[in-house]
């Protein structure tokens, strides 16, 4: 099994026991063969919700994408290149799109030194190398409130 395939599994867009291939060979053919026009250039989606201006001037907002299809990876990775942390809900793309669209933006943190974390079924969190993710515990708050003697 492949790293690829072992980070698919671990994120739970697969299972383990499957052996099968998911990179279509038509797309791979497609990809290496087609030239771009005028007409077919990508453009930000402008579904993509992003903080208002005081935040973008405190340096305080995430980016939310509901993507309907691999296209739309181009968006993500344009917000985590700025610096903003994105929330990717995958939840209403096909299985095949949404497990490239995970392949995408794990190459994206792993080479702008980032982090990917599921945050639910089909929910990812990618954050910048600079993003630090404080965990929902209260500040003055012990492991050992109740055994107190």
């Amino acid at each position: 099994m492949g790293s690829v395939r072992k980070a698919s599994a671990w994120l739970g867009l697969v299972e383990d026991s499957d052996d099968e291939r998911y990179y279509d060979d038509d797309y791979a053919d497609a990809a290496q063969g087609s030239v771009a026009g005028p007409g077919d250039q990508w453009v930000t989606d402008p579904r993509v919700k992003v903080a208002s201006e005081s935040a973008v001037e405190q340096g305080r907002r995430i980016a939310t994408v509901t993507p309907d299809g691999f296209r739309d990876a181009r968006g993500i990775g344009e917000l985590f290149r700025e610096g903003v942390p994105v929330i990717v809900n995958l939840s209403s793309m096909d299985p095949g799109d949404a497990k490239r669209v995970v392949d995408f933006a794990a190459g994206l943190t792993f080479g702008l030194r980032g982090s990917i974390e599921r945050v639910a079924t089909r929910v990812f969190l990618l954050t910048p190398a600079d993003t630090q993710i404080v965990s929902g515990e209260p500040a003055g708050r012990s492991r050992d409130f109740f055994n107190q003697s």
